[in-house]
């Protein structure tokens, strides 16, 4: 089932995208999925919104044998977490903004997935109950801003500096995806899940014992090797098998 959030006549709504048609919800499709009776041609929806509505967007970073390989860093032991502002959500076909005063913008393929409900302490073998479904994240960074700080947070928190979607698919295995990365058409970044370090079960866990997940929250799993720099007019997708593809224009501020 893919869960889409969109645009009509000014209102927000959530409903299943099938082939042609979106069937409404009710309400947002956390705790539970109610059906509102009114199907809307899929082509009317001029407007498609990140599927998710967080109160925090959370992040790893090296979550990936081989990316650690490639840089040459050792696999961490514990799963290395931070976050990025909810103004740095946006969701398919919406526009990057390449800051000015930014030297070099990277894309970052990612798997991420929605919160369905609110849990604290989540044991492991419950965790895949508190899982909505999963979706397509481009962790965009500053890439020269990052290598400057000490920390992350300032090259990873630049509005738009997060897009994700295009929908939430419920029905999915996440242990052996295929996820890449192209850049105007061009295959950049070629993994599968199956190199996550830490899966996604692990890190809804572990991420629950330090602070409460709220229905609607991010988490993103981290990404393969070979990210790489964009520029003012470029297109970057990420495709994610069996989920889809997230698409965005990088335009100048």
């Amino acid at each position: 089932m893919r869960l889409v959030r969109f645009l009509y006549q000014k209102k927000i709504g959530w409903g299943i995208l099938e082939e042609r048609k979106i069937r409404l919800l009710r309400e947002p499709p956390f705790y539970r999925i109610r059906l509102a009776g009114i199907n809307l041609p899929s082509k009317k929806i001029k407007k498609f919104l990140a599927p998710a509505q967080p109160t925090k967007i959370i992040l790893v970073g090296l979550n990936y044998r081989d990316h650690a390989k490639e840089l040459k860093m050792k696999i961490p032991k514990e799963p290395i977490i931070f976050l990025k502002p909810l103004s740095s959500l946006i969701g398919n076909e919406a526009d990057i903004i390449y800051p000015s005063g930014v030297k070099r913008l990277d894309y970052e393929a990612e798997l991420a997935f929605v919160i369905k409900k609110a849990g604290k302490n989540i044991p492991l073998h419950k965790a895949r109950d508190y899982i909505l479904g999963y979706t397509c994240l481009n962790d965009v960074t500053a890439r020269d801003i990052q290598q400057r700080d000490i920390q992350w947070t300032r090259a990873k928190s630049f509005d738009t500096f997060c897009p994700l979607g295009p929908w939430v698919e419920t029905d999915l295995d996440p242990s052996n995806l295929k996820i890449s990365s192209y850049l105007n058409g061009k295959l950049k970044q070629n993994s599968s899940t199956a190199n996550l370090i830490f899966s996604p079960f692990y890190l809804l866990s572990f991420i629950s014992k330090i602070m409460t997940l709220r229905e609607g929250d991010v988490v993103s799993t981290g990404t393969p090797p070979k990210v790489g720099p964009m520029k003012v007019g470029d297109i970057i997708e990420i495709k994610i098998e069996d989920i889809g593809s997230l698409k965005n224009y990088v335009v100048a501020q």
